[in-house]
């Protein structure tokens, strides 16, 4: 599994992982870390052919097991989706995607014809995010549009 959390230790404490689109739960038999990822050992998931029908599935954790956030933090999948708008009142469109770099990162949008636009993920350009409105507000620096 390619680990994208940025607390890996903390998945070896949990035993239920839900995998796909569908959230299937699935107890953790084992686990341990290898090279960049882990590699887990799923009760049911027995042999080449089961552990192939997962791959490409995302593996989410229950909100309950996630680290606890300060105030000001948000997890990916909060803001995936969110409405995007400039603080003149410009629709943008919808955070689509995250690109991490390795400076700062850069939240994908997509604007309603289709378009990318790209923002760094820097306090000059996010100025507010508000999860349960659903929305962004971002300042356009010069050049970014």
């Amino acid at each position: 599994m390619k680990l994208i959390t940025a607390y890996p230790d903390r998945l070896s404490q949990i035993t239920t992982l839900y995998l796909g689109q569908e959230h299937h739960p699935y107890q953790a038999v084992r686990m341990r870390r290898h090279s960049e990822g882990m590699i887990i050992h799923l009760d049911g998931v027995s042999d080449r052919d089961a552990a192939e029908a997962l791959r490409g599935a995302f593996v989410h954790i229950h909100i309950d097991d996630a680290v606890p956030l300060e105030d000001g933090e948000y997890y990916l999948f909060q803001i995936e989706g969110i409405q995007v708008i400039s603080d003149t009142g410009q629709i943008l469109g919808r955070l689509t995607d995250l690109i991490e770099t390795g400076a700062n990162d850069v939240y994908v949008i997509t604007t309603p014809e289709e378009q990318e636009i790209l923002l760094p993920v820097i306090p000059e350009v996010v100025q507010k995010v508000d999860v349960v409105a659903g929305v962004m507000t971002v300042h356009l620096l010069e050049g970014l549009v």
